[in-house]
């Protein structure tokens, strides 16, 4: 096998071998996790109340803005 076999089959790892052995590692460092970490699930909590008061205030927003710009949703 010349330098050509060699090029052939280190293509070959690169576009077949190496993606797979990426993605069945992460797959197994996935299942393995099972789920969400105690912080994790504080940090999703958090994020879903943040979420809430923004909606809140932007709900709000748009009613002083409908009272004091009636046509501010048709402007560009």
């Amino acid at each position: 096998m010349g330098g050509g076999g060699v090029l052939v089959l280190s293509v070959l790892f690169m576009t077949i071998v190496a993606p797979l052995w990426i993605i069945f590692h992460y797959i197994t460092k996935w299942r393995s996790s099972k789920g969400l970490t105690a912080e994790d699930e504080h940090t999703l909590a958090e994020l879903w109340e943040s979420a809430g008061r923004m909606e809140n205030r932007i709900v709000s927003l748009e009613k002083i803005l409908d009272a004091e710009a009636p046509g501010w949703r048709n402007r560009q």
